[in-house]
Parts: structure tokens; sequence; C-alpha cells
């Protein structure tokens, strides 16, 4: 029986949801599960992530899946997935986060069950490993840990074949590079049903914000509401960012720009700050200067209404959250795996509360100096140059003017 195929009929009574989930720096195994299967669960667990019985159909079958999601990924009208990996490839420059994660077509016949075997006996160890829980009682999970992923040994350590001892850890810290990394793409027909849909051109500009565990984090997070954005067209309502800089500056004053949204992406060593925004290609170089224009004003006149706005939003956004308790579930692995500890939703809320304007412009300035990150996808004619967009982010916003040729002098 396969691997999925057996967690299948042993869960089917007493759990609600099971799921892997994968991030940039994490693996998550999560479970919902009725108190009285937390037993199984645990063992589950266990066996899927230190006892797998991988086989060759499986590997087959994956591989198949995995070229159906790179052709629906391509497919797709709303390329943001497909951006956020390409800012990451041009930040990291293919080294630790700037790894795709979305497995190339050309890896996938070189995947087979030793290659997978080695990447879980290097990086599903002890000391990279969280086992959290959410309403369960801590000694029974305690117990149960000790019984399910100690006493029980992984499946490699009862049969060294299974792995390729030439490979190793890979203990590289991230190095935020910055760089380019331009996809000239067809995007005039990508509805998919008899409505058309607008041609786009998109930009993202990435600059190095930081990581989860430096002191700033709160503060790139509160910028981060503050800038807002969203599609030019939305139902509004109390909550929506209608009020955010990047509707107020941009989505409610420039027509022809279809879409303005700021990320603050934060892993352990490194972070990114990006607006992505779209608009015609013809439109495609005033849409840049939009873009460096309003990263240029993140460091000048944080008023005090907006930020005011953007902080208690950012508290209402925390406390809605953790009322899901797998959120909280995975807030809790995710803290103690970062700092060993978790810090309380009243901390977080505090120091939210705590930040002023001058922490604002502190940030921006400090992410300002650090080389640009320049991705887009579209008709790319009118695309400015990386030299122009760097220049323009280091001055007021404004991208040097066309050079104008004339017989005439």
């Amino acid at each position: 029986m396969s691997c999925h195929v057996r967690v299948f009929a042993a869960t089917e009574v007493s759990v609600t949801d099971h799921c892997a989930l994968l991030r940039p720096d994490t693996l998550i195994y999560a479970a919902s599960v009725n108190i009285s299967g937390l037993p199984d669960v645990m063992n589950i667990l266990s066996d899927v992530s230190l006892r797998p019985q991988i086989t060759g159909p499986e590997i087959e079958e994956s591989g198949l899946s995995i070229q159906w999601e790179i052709e629906a990924l391509n497919m797709n009208p709303d390329p943001e997935p497909l951006l956020m990996e390409m800012i990451h490839t041009a930040s990291y420059s293919r080294n630790t986060l700037g790894l795709p994660k979305v497995t190339p077509l050309t890896n996938v016949p070189v995947i087979d069950k030793k290659l997978l075997y080695t990447f879980m006996q290097n990086y599903h160890t002890p000391e990279r490993m969280v086992v959290a829980g959410v309403g369960v009682d801590h000694q029974s999970l305690v117990d149960l840990t000790k019984k399910y992923f100690i006493t029980k040994k992984p499946i490699w350590e009862e049969d060294s074949s299974l792995i390729d001892k030439s490979r190793g850890q890979d203990l590289s810290i991230s190095q935020f590079t910055g760089g380019e990394h331009l996809v000239e793409k067809d995007l005039s027909n990508v509805s998919l049903g008899p409505t058309p849909m607008p041609e786009l051109a998109h930009v993202v500009i990435g600059l190095e914000s930081c990581s989860h565990n430096d002191d700033d984090f709160v503060a790139f997070c509160v910028l981060n509401m503050l800038m807002g954005g969203g599609g030019s067209f939305s139902a509004g309502g109390p909550g929506k960012g209608m009020y955010s800089r990047l509707y107020l500056n941009v989505l409610n004053r420039l027509h022809w720009i279809e879409s303005a949204t700021a990320y603050n992406h934060a892993y352990a060593d490194s972070g990114i700050f990006c607006i992505h925004a779209s608009a015609h290609p013809s439109q495609l170089r005033d849409l840049t200067e939009v873009v460096t224009t309003e990263l240029v004003r993140t460091a000048q006149m944080i008023g005090p209404s907006e930020l005011m706005r953007a902080k208690t939003q950012l508290q209402s956004m925390l406390l809605m959250n953790l009322e899901s308790r797998p959120v909280m579930f995975e807030d809790v692995a995710r803290q103690v795996l970062a700092r060993g500890h978790r810090l309380p939703a009243t901390h977080y809320f505090d120091e939210i509360g705590s930040i002023t304007a001058e922490d604002i412009e502190r940030v921006a300035k400090r992410m300002l100096q650090s080389k640009p990150a320049v991705t887009a996808l579209g008709s790319l004619n009118n695309m400015p140059s990386y030299t122009d967009i760097s220049k323009a982010l280091s001055s007021n916003g404004k991208l040097p003017a066309l050079r104008k040729y004339s017989l005439f002098r």
C-alpha cells in the first residue's frame, strides 16, 4: 500500500484535515484531529517525516503532478505567484532564498528515491524540527513525541543504502544580491473564458528588508500595511485598506494602473520589501516610475493619521488571524523554530503600538540603501533599464529623462 493511501485510510475517522505546506524556508506537516485520534496522528506524522515508504510509481505520479502545476501556473491569468518566485530569483541571484520553489521541469527526471531520502536525512533532523500542538495537553504531546519521534528510528538509519552519503546539508546564509530578472511573454490573451481580459505588463521592484528575528521586523510590517494596495476595482468597505498609500496616491489618481500592492517577505536571515504593479505595456515606463517614486516616499513625511490607521489595522489583523487554530499552530511552530520560544500576541500588539513615524522613516532609509531587485513580465519594450531604476531609487524616484534625437541642432 502506498504511503498516501495508508495515511488516508488511517485518518479518515478522526482527522478533519491534513496537509504538507512548503514555504521557502520551512516544510510543515500538519493535521487537525479529534483528541481521541491524537496518538494515531502522531504516529503517522512521524512516519511521514522520518519513515516514508516512497515508491517508484509515487515519484512518477508526483512528476506528472509537477508538470501539470507548472502548466497551470503559466496559464493562470493572475501571475502573482510566478512574479513572487521571480523577485526572489532576482533578489538572491539563485542562492538560498533565490533557488526555485517551483520545481524546474529539467529537474523532474533526476528526482529519484535516493535523492528524496538523502534530502530528508540531511534536513529532517532533531535540531531542525519542532513538534507543535494547539488544544492538546502539553505532557501528552511530549510523551507521544518521545514515543514516535525518538524511540522509533528514521528509515535511513535502519538502511543506509537508501541515502547518498556524498551529499550533505547546505548551511549557506542568504545573500541579498539584487539584480534583474525579466521575462518577455505575450499576455494579450490570458482569459480562460469568453470574457476578454486586458493585456497587462507586470513589474515588481524589491529592496532588502530584514529577517523576522530583526529588531526592525515589526516596523517593516507596519510599513507594509501603510503602503497597502490592491486592484483598481474593489468593493471597498472597512478594513480593506482603501486609505493606504498605494490606493490614495496611485490607484485613485492614475486610472491606467490596474493594480499596485506592497509585500514584505521575512525569513530567518533576510527579507524582501517589494511593490508589484501592473498596467498596459505601453505605460510600463511610467508604471515603473510610479513604483520607484512610492518606494522613495516611504522615507518621507509619515503622517500621524496614516500611521495610526496602519498600526490599528495590523493589530486587528494579528488578533483576527490568531482566532484560527491552524494559524495559531503555525505561529507556535515557526516562532519556536526561529527563536526557541513563542512570544504572545500581546507582545506584538504592544510593539506595533509603539512604532513611531521616525521608526518607519529609519527602516525605509535602511532598505533604500540596498541594491534593488527588479522583475518584469509581459511585453517589455517600454521597460526602463536597471541602471535607470537604480538611479531613480537613489534620488527622488524619477527616472532619467529619455534622450530625444533630432536632425537639427
